[in-house]
């Protein structure tokens, strides 16, 4: 991994690249997302302070757990000043997201306990299908793979 003197306040887009891990699109996704940002020099180069360095370890964090990207923007915007999220703000946003991960987790749980019965039938159409018709509501009156639009009898020609 490349040093950078500590005297060196800003980062090339390459140097933060380097020691963050992530591809230089990626960093300029996360900035058009307002996750980092950068300032220019006057040949219009990106330079990122060493903060960033934090910033970008903390939204491929998230990301890992599967924390969306607009959700993680919201939480680095309410740090004051655009602040460099620490070890408390970790503690506190991971608590708030945690119970979002269990509800993803129910729901992998669910998914993978009814795919045997998925795959067995091969029938993506079936009233009961979990996988194709989650939350069925309207399997009683209903068959198919499509739900259409309801008409009244006064609305059919």
């Amino acid at each position: 991994m490349p040093q950078i003197p500590q005297t060196c306040q800003e980062l090339t887009v390459g140097q933060l690249s380097a020691r963050s891990g992530a591809a230089v699109s990626a960093l300029h996704f996360y900035e058009s997302k307002g996750l980092i940002s950068s300032s220019r020099t006057s040949g219009n180069q990106r330079r990122y302070t060493r903060d960033a360095l934090r910033r970008v370890a903390f939204v491929r964090a998230a990301q890992r757990v599967g924390i969306p990207l607009a959700t993680v923007r919201d939480a680095l915007s309410e740090l004051p000043e655009e602040r460099t999220p620490n070890r408390e703000d970790w503690a506190r946003l991971s608590r708030a997201w945690r119970s979002e991960l269990d509800e993803r987790i129910e729901q992998l749980g669910r998914l993978r306990d009814h795919l045997t019965d998925c795959i067995g039938c091969g029938c993506l159409s079936l009233e009961t299908c979990v996988l194709s018709n989650p939350d069925d509501v309207f399997g009683g009156r209903l068959t198919g793979s499509r739900l259409m639009s309801e008409r009244s009898a006064a609305d059919r020609p």
